[in-house]
């Protein structure tokens, strides 16, 4: 992973969550949310990582705990470690996390 930009994480699951049968796997997610950011924005100035909650490492297990004990839905998005989204996250709330933190969408030809 890069050390500098903007950090985008989603905590998920192999399982589906309860309210999210139906829903895309976190994994499939994580991956429709990357390719749709880095469309938007210079990926250069992008971070993703994808955190399975059924075996997060140490930094990542406070967090983890909580969503398997179902204070949050997953997948849960976090821009910068702030939540922006959990369950079935949405592009437009997403994209206004990331302009906020400054990052102009590019100028596609």
């Amino acid at each position: 992973m890069k050390n500098m930009g903007i950090y985008v994480t989603v905590y998920g699951s192999e399982k589906p969550c309860a309210s999210c049968i139906h829903e895309p796997s976190s994994k499939e997610t994580y991956e429709w949310l990357q390719a749709a950011i880095e469309r938007k924005y210079d990926s250069e100035q992008l971070n993703f990582q994808y955190i399975d909650i059924e075996s997060a490492e140490e930094q990542h297990q406070p967090l983890a705990e909580r969503i398997l004990a179902g204070e949050f839905f997953y997948p849960l998005v976090l821009i910068e470690e702030e939540i922006v989204a959990e369950g079935n996250p949405t592009l437009k709330r997403i994209y206004r996390e990331i302009e906020k933190l400054g990052l102009e969408p590019i100028n596609l030809p």
